[in-house]
Order: C-alpha cells, then sequence, then structure tokens
C-alpha cells in the first residue's frame, strides 16, 4: 500500500512539473516569442524607462498622449510600425516619406545600447524596402532618419533603427556635419523639454529625383526634421529643411514654421491636434526657445565636415 501511495505521489509531481514544463514554454513563446534573455532584460528596461518618465512628468496636464495620436499623413501612405518608430513607406523612391517617433529626457540620458551596424531589409514593408546592396559603390552615406544616436536606451531600439526603410542617400559631408549636428542638438533639447515628438524625412520633390542601385532609390535634394514639444506652459514647435550637401551655414538659417514645410512636402505633420493648437503651434515658431550649441557648430566646420 505504501509502495502505490509512493507511486502515485511521485507520478503526481512528474505530472505537475510537466505541466510548469509546458506552461513555462507557452509562456515564454506566447509573451517573449522566443527573444533571447538579453531581448527580455531588454524590454523590462524599456518599462522602466518609460515608468520614470511618467513618475518625472507626474502633472496630468503635462503628461503627454501617445505618439499614435500623433502621426503625420500625407498621400497614399504604407504605414509600417516598429516599435519605437514609424513610418510611412514610399514604394517608388525606396525609403520612408516620413519617420515619427518620441524623444525623453529619460531616454537620451540612457547609454544601455551601442552602435549595432546590422543594416538589412525591412521585413515589415509589404513590397520589400531596399537593400545594402543599392547603396553600394553609390557614393552615399546610409543616412539614418532616426538616428542611432536617439535609441541608446534599448538594444531592441538601436537594432530597429538599421532597417533599410530607415535609412535614405545622404551626401558623406552632409550626413557626417550637419545633419549629425542637428540630431544631437535635438537630443540636448529633449533633456532641456524633457519630452519632444519628432518627424523626419527626405524632400523627394515633384521631379524625377537620381536613383542608385538595382531597386532605384531616390536621391532626395532636401531633409527635413520637424519637432514638436507639449508640455505646458511653453508649447512650440519647429521644422528645418537642409539641402543634401556640405553646409557651412548655421542650423538657425534653416529654421522655418511647419506650415512652410508642409508646402514643400505635401505632408500634414500633425492632423490629429485641436485646428486652433495646430494652427498655433505651426504657423509661426519662436527662435528663442531653440538655443544652439556654439561649441558644436564650430566643431562641424573644422571636424566633422572634413571626415
Amino acid at each position: 500500500m505504501n509502495e502505490n501511495k509512493s507511486f502515485f505521489g511521485g507520478l503526481i509531481q512528474m505530472i505537475i512539473l510537466s505541466a510548469l514544463v509546458v506552461l513555462g514554454i507557452y509562456i515564454y513563446y506566447e509573451y517573449f516569442d522566443g527573444q533571447s534573455i538579453a531581448d527580455i532584460k531588454d524590454e523590462i528596461e524599456d518599462v522602466i524607462h518609460d515608468t520614470d518618465s511618467l513618475i518625472q512628468n507626474n502633472n496630468p496636464n503635462q503628461i503627454v498622449e501617445e505618439l499614435d495620436n500623433y502621426l503625420p499623413r500625407s498621400e497614399g501612405d504604407i504605414i509600417v510600425n516598429h516599435r519605437f518608430y514609424t513610418l510611412s513607406y514610399s514604394e517608388k523612391d525606396e525609403q520612408a516619406k516620413w519617420v515619427a517617433f518620441e524623444l525623453t529626457k529619460s531616454r537620451v540620458n540612457s547609454f544601455i545600447a551601442k552602435r549595432t551596424n546590422d543594416f538589412r531589409e525591412d521585413p515589415a514593408v509589404p513590397k520589400g524596402s531596399a537593400t545594402i546592396w543599392d547603396y553600394k559603390g553609390s557614393g552615399y552615406d546610409r543616412g539614418h532618419l532616426c538616428a542611432a544616436g536617439d535609441m541608446t536606451f534599448s538594444r531592441t531600439a538601436m537594432s530597429e533603427t538599421f532597417y533599410m526603410s530607415n535609412m535614405s542617400p545622404q551626401h558623406r559631408s552632409f550626413n557626417r556635419g550637419i545633419w549629425k549636428e542637428l540630431e544631437q542638438q535635438t537630443r540636448d533639447w529633449a533633456r532641456q523639454n524633457d519630452h519632444l515628438y519628432v518627424i523626419t524625412g527626405p524632400v523627394l520633390g515633384k521631379r524625377e529625383n537620381k536613383k542608385i542601385g538595382d531597386n532605384r532609390v531616390s536621391v532626395p535634394k532636401a531633409f527635413y526634421k520637424v519637432i514638436l514639444d507639449l508640455k505646458k506652459p511653453d508649447q512650440k514647435a519647429i521644422a528645418y529643411m537642409i539641402p543634401n550637401e556640405k553646409q557651412t551655414k548655421r542650423l538657425e538659417d534653416f529654421e522655418m514654421s511647419i506650415d512652410q514645410l508642409e508646402k514643400i512636402t505635401d505632408i500634414d505633420f500633425f492632423p490629429a491636434l485641436p485646428d486652433n493648437q495646430e494652427h498655433e503651434l505651426e504657423s509661426n515658431y519662436n527662435p528663442m526657445y531653440w538655443i544652439y550649441d556654439e561649441e558644436r557648430f564650430k566643431t562641424r566646420l573644422s571636424v566633422w565636415n572634413n571626415e
């Protein structure tokens, strides 16, 4: 009798153990989709950083809506959602028309992830994105739209920036010069203002652009960046459009209102904003809110422009 009890007790334990193993496997693949332990740790860190942001802005009037409420709108949008940014892909140009993402103080001050350089096609683009081979021997950089330097807070976020859908052909001295300066300056403003919405992309124009690669990737004539700060009391916005070439002018020489940029790009950048707020923020900008780093400008002229 005791032997039977021992046998059945052991059997029950084995059944329970097997059930727990099966449940663990189910949870792993259901919720973590086969990710590595490092990726899972990364997701936990992302949640911590997002929570920190909410704690730092624990004023109901200052908590900003999710990015989804502030996406641009343009004709024929092919929307591609990644975890940390959203883009609209142009098949005829084989690059994004716009890329939208958020910058927060907690994120830009976190340096968990190093640059990965894992350039690759974007599997989320329905008909396929450009490839690394389109840029080989072209003389153009694979220029980030959502900068790798904006996503150092997460290995997942960093890796996502190397999808080819986030690349656009940029002149070397532009990419490593004034574009780099504007990216770094925008991160400084995120530190100062806690939370920014950023939209960036190519200015392709209505005429035929130069093409590179077998997929005929369009070479933009210029690039733009739009920055929106909805934190009260000093809500503000500004836009830039910079020709795709070496620049010796200052960033402030390329400032413009969002309305001006919308007329050039045919993109409605913040259609979800209430009409009166949209008009106030997009029709003008105040240069006093956007102060530049003079030493960074000098470094661009003396070093970056010549790399």
